[in-house]
């Protein structure tokens, strides 16, 4: 199927969706490292508009925003793991709770983490209720689509892992198990998925990232 290469970054969530994506795919892929400190001139040459990881390359063209990624790699790959459902009903179910996450709770996340302190007092009241709803969600779920990983498991990721590195490095609390169990459970479920866990970087050194850039 062509030519596969990765413009991405470690310390990204949205990166990191695409490797998990296409190890799950079974596609081979190489993986074109940034500096988190320096947008270099191939970034900008293939996402001159947002001038952000991650980016795809096939056979030379470039498709960018993870989500739209995501989708890509499921349509052109139809061998491995489907990502998405093929239930018109339960894809368009998906898309909606991917951009929740994306639109809704993540940002709320780095507000309160990482913002002003108008910002962090506004997310501190906004986000257990955005929370609360995505936990109503996940709730006696092992995956979110059902018995094997998914779309939306693999959208979660700025939640379920990098939420923790992002809280420690903060020194914030964003998400307990007591207040927060169903989130906390599917966490947990999806970090001992080996296909995940394989592809996440250690906690500590996120911890070091975030302090260093924040």
């Amino acid at each position: 199927m062509g030519d596969v290469k990765l413009i991405g970054i470690w310390v990204s969530p949205f990166s990191t969706r695409i490797e998990i994506a296409l190890k799950l795919k079974g596609i081979e892929y190489e993986l074109i490292e940034q500096n988190p400190f320096d947008k270099s001139p191939t970034l900008v040459k293939y996402n001159p508009i947002h001038k952000k990881v991650p980016v795809l390359l096939h056979n030379g063209k470039a498709i960018v925003e993870s989500l739209v990624i995501l989708e890509y790699i499921d349509e052109t790959w139809k061998e491995g793991t489907p990502l998405l459902p093929k239930d018109p009903y339960q894809r368009a179910v998906a898309r909606f709770w991917a951009k929740f996450i994306d639109e809704k709770c993540f940002p709320e996340i780095q507000k309160l983490c990482f913002g002003s302190k108008q910002e962090k007092e506004k997310a501190r009241d906004e986000l257990p209720k955005l929370l609360k709803i995505l936990d109503n969600e996940v709730k006696d779920k092992k995956f979110f689509g059902g018995d094997t990983v998914g779309f939306v498991d693999i959208v979660s990721i700025p939640i379920t892992y990098w939420r923790g590195a992002m809280q420690e490095a903060a020194n914030v609390e964003v998400l307990t198990n007591d207040e927060f169990p169903n989130i906390s459970a599917w966490a947990e479920e999806l970090q001992t998925c080996s296909i995940i866990k394989e592809n996440l970087p250690p906690r500590e050194k996120l911890v070091g990232a975030f302090r260093a850039l924040f």
